[in-house]
């Protein structure tokens, strides 16, 4: 038994490695597997390369009463110094199901794809753009994977994940059983949607947890050359005006109206760095770990954000990201 672990993940480890052996790790550094590479430990770590596995390792975790986290690129996450936790699934299910028919032939109907939870955004543009399959372009420059996509409602250059999203295959914890949902279901907003919300819960309930696992995708056929200008065009763009290194992306949502980047910048707040995080002087917006940055530099920065910005706007910044983990004495951050 380890003495930092509870008993509860004591017994889950036990059991997930007579199931997965080697491929189950403890104590894992989170730091390695975020965009930002900042982040403690998980008690338990384990990677699943398909549904199945996907499905069977948060199905145990939830028999044992041990709270899990399913874990894609690690973008748009700020995970504790003390680490999270319970188990973390990395999730690498990169399945996809491309539609027949030739990438130049216009006259069939509107293609459609259906796509594994861990697909990776970028790769997906680009082998999609190979196949003259256009309506993934804005994610060239999104480090995110699908399931993470559908959660949230990634987007950029003005398009997000709801508008090619026909529906996505959940497996539901209440009901244990995989299930298809349209994306009317998901009550998308700006960077927000069903899931990412509070979940489905019945009054005196907890809420439900989902796991993603697939989701279908509408496009429609260009040459693929037309599809790569317009990539490529979104790149320079991206290069231009975000900065390079370890990020987290775009740290706050826009409020309506305005850019949470010309608050920051307008404040005096470009440039200014606590410890190793840094509020970045090529676009205010963007966190960046300049040297061995702790995830408490962040959050001192992101306080620092948030109250010159009402101070001197009365303006409420509200996170894009999602904080996750063991934060001590402060308000726990739940994962399911």
């Amino acid at each position: 038994m380890n003495a930092r672990h509870s008993t509860d993940v004591d017994a889950l480890a036990e059991v997930l490695g007579d199931r997965f052996g080697q491929r189950l790790r403890l104590d894992e550094p989170l730091a390695a597997h975020t965009t930002l590479r900042v982040g403690g430990p998980a008690d338990l770590w384990l990677t699943a390369a398909t549904l199945d596995e996907l499905i069977e390792a948060m199905c145990i975790a939830w028999q044992h009463q041990v709270a899990t986290f399913v874990l894609g690129s690690g973008a748009n996450l700020l995970v504790s110094d003390l680490g999270v936790r319970g188990l973390v699934v990395q999730n690498r299910c990169q399945g996809v199901t491309l539609p027949e028919g030739e990438p130049t032939d216009e006259a069939s109907d509107p293609p459609r794809t259906v796509v594994e939870s861990g697909v990776i955004l970028p790769s997906l543009a680009h082998r999609l753009a190979r196949q003259g399959l256009s309506g993934l372009e804005w994610a060239v420059g999104v480090p995110g994977t699908v399931g993470g996509a559908v959660v949230n409602n990634a987007g950029a250059h003005g398009s997000y994940t709801a508008d090619c999203l026909v529906r996505a295959e959940l497996y539901s914890q209440r009901h244990s059983r995989r299930e298809w949902r349209s994306v009317n279901w998901f009550e998308y907003g700006y960077r927000s949607s069903r899931l990412k919300q509070s979940g489905t819960r019945q009054a005196g309930e907890r809420a439900e947890q989902f796991v993603v696992l697939q989701a279908e995708l509408a496009l429609s056929r260009k040459s693929p050359a037309e599809i790569e200008n317009r990539m490529a065009a979104y790149t320079q763009r991206r290069r231009a005006t975000q900065p390079p290194g370890a990020s987290i992306g775009s740290m706050f949502k826009n409020p309506p109206g305005d850019y949470a980047g010309r608050l920051i910048e307008a404040a005096d707040l470009k440039g200014v760095q606590i410890g190793g995080a840094q509020i970045s002087p090529v676009h205010a917006n963007f966190f960046v770990n300049q040297a061995q940055a702790s995830a408490s530099d962040f959050v001192a920065l992101i306080e620092l954000a948030r109250q010159t910005v009402k101070a001197r706007f009365d303006v409420d910044l509200e996170l894009e990201i999602e904080r996750i983990g063991d934060w001590g004495n402060e308000q726990p951050v739940a994962h399911t």
